[in-house]
C-alpha cells in the first residue's frame, strides 16, 4: 500500500510552519497551493521559495477552471432572465461581462453573481479545497494511495477547531474510490503564535512580509473576513490592492440580477444602514443603492473611523466554515 503525505500551503504562519515539520520529518511528501487570484506577491513569492529555503519540495500549484460554469449561465440568463422580469438592458450587460477571465476568484464571483460572505463563504471550497482535491487527491485515491493531508490548523485559532482531533479518517465524498483520505493537524495544540513563527525560522523562512505591516491575514489580500484595522492598512499600504476590488465590484454588478454587488456586505454602522433604508412618505422603507454609497470605497473610509464605540469589527469567523477545518488560509 502506498502512502502519500499532502502538505496544503497558503503562505501564511501556520501553513509555513506545517511544511517545515514536513521537512523535518526527514521522507518524502508533496506540498501544493491553490492560486486563489486574489493573493498579494508577496504571498505568492513566499510560496515559491520555501524549498529553495528549506530543501524541501517545490510547492505544485493547482488553479480552479469555472469556464463551464460561466458558459452555462450565459444559457441560462439568454433563456429565462427576460421571461423572468429582468430589464432587457440588464440581460445585455451581464451577457457582455460573462466571459472567463482565467482569475480564479473573479470568475467565481462572475459564475455566482455575487462576491463570497461570511455567511456565504463558498470561496474556500470553491478556490482552495475543491481544486486541490480534484487536482491532486482524488487522482492519488483512484490510484488506492493513503492519502495523509497536512493541514495546518490550531485548536486556539476558534472554539470549533477546538475539537477537532489531530488525526481523523475523512470519508463522504470519496467513498467511491479505493484509496483512502486522513487529515493530520501536527500544529492543533501548539497555541503561542511565536511558537509557529519559531518554527519556520529554524528552517530559515522568514514570515511573510505582510505580517510585518499589521497584518494578521494574509491568505487571500484583502480576505472576506479582515476586520476595519485590516482594511484600512490595505488601503494605506497597497492602495493598488483596493483600485482592484473596486473593479472587480463594477465587473460583478454587470453580471448581477439585481444590478449591484460589493466585496463586503452592509455592516453593522447606524449612518450606512440610514442610507440603505429610508422611508417614503407613507413610512414604507425604500432600498436605495450605489457601488459609490456602499462599495469597498465607502467601506475603507467606514473602516477608517471609530465613532464612540457604535463601530463593529467588520467580519468574524463563523466557526463552522471549513476555513476551520482544513485550515486552507493559513
Amino acid at each position: 500500500m502506498t502512502v502519500e503525505h499532502v502538505v496544503s500551503v497558503s503562505g501564511g504562519k501556520d501553513s509555513t510552519a506545517t511544511y517545515c515539520l514536513a521537512v523535518e520529518r526527514s521522507r518524502p511528501f508533496r506540498a501544493v497551493a491553490a492560486d486563489t487570484g486574489n493573493e498579494h506577491p508577496a504571498t505568492y513569492e513566499a510560496v515559491n521559495r520555501l524549498h529553495e529555503r528549506t530543501g524541501g519540495p517545490k510547492v505544485e500549484w493547482v488553479k480552479a477552471d469555472f469556464s463551464r460554469q460561466i458558459g452555462g449561465k450565459r444559457v441560462f440568463i439568454e433563456k429565462n432572465w427576460e421571461a423572468h422580469g429582468v430589464p432587457a438592458d440588464l440581460v445585455r450587460r451581464a451577457l457582455s461581462v460573462l466571459q472567463p477571465t482565467g482569475n480564479p476568484f473573479l470568475d467565481l464571483c462572475l459564475w455566482k453573481g455575487r462576491f463570497p460572505s461570511r455567511k456565504a463563504q463558498f470561496c474556500t471550497e470553491e478556490l482552495k479545497i475543491k481544486p486541490i482535491d480534484q487536482g491532486i487527491t482524488r487522482p492519488l485515491l483512484a490510484d488506492g494511495a493513503t492519502v495523509i493531508s497536512w493541514q495546518g490548523v490550531r485548536a486556539a485559532e476558534s472554539e470549533a477547531r477546538k475539537y477537532l482531533p489531530k488525526f481523523q479518517r475523512i470519508g463522504g465524498q470519496h467513498s467511491d474510490l479505493p484509496g483512502r483520505l486522513y487529515a493530520y493537524r501536527p500544529l492543533l495544540r501548539i497555541v503561542s503564535v511565536d511558537e509557529v513563527f519559531a518554527i519556520a525560522r529554524r528552517h530559515g523562512v522568514d514570515a511573510n512580509p505582510l505580517y510585518g505591516w499589521g497584518l494578521k491575514r494574509v491568505g487571500c489580500f484583502p480576505c472576506i473576513n479582515c476586520s476595519k484595522a485590516e482594511l484600512a492598512l490595505v488601503d494605506g499600504h497597497f492602495p493598488e490592492q483596493i483600485e482592484r476590488l473596486e473593479a472587480w465590484e463594477a465587473i460583478i454588478s454587470e453580471a448581477c440580477k439585481m444590478g449591484h454587488a460589493t466585496f463586503f456586505n452592509l455592516v453593522n454602522d447606524p449612518v450606512m444602514q440610514a442610507e440603505w433604508l429610508q422611508l417614503d412618505r407613507d413610512g414604507r422603507a425604500i432600498e436605495r443603492f450605489s457601488l459609490e454609497q456602499f462599495g469597498i470605497r465607502r467601506m475603507v473610509e467606514w473602516a477608517k473611523t471609530d465613532r464612540g464605540g457604535r463601530q463593529y469589527s467588520l467580519f468574524s469567523r463563523e466557526a463552522s466554515t471549513v476555513c476551520n477545518q482544513w485550515g486552507a488560509c493559513e
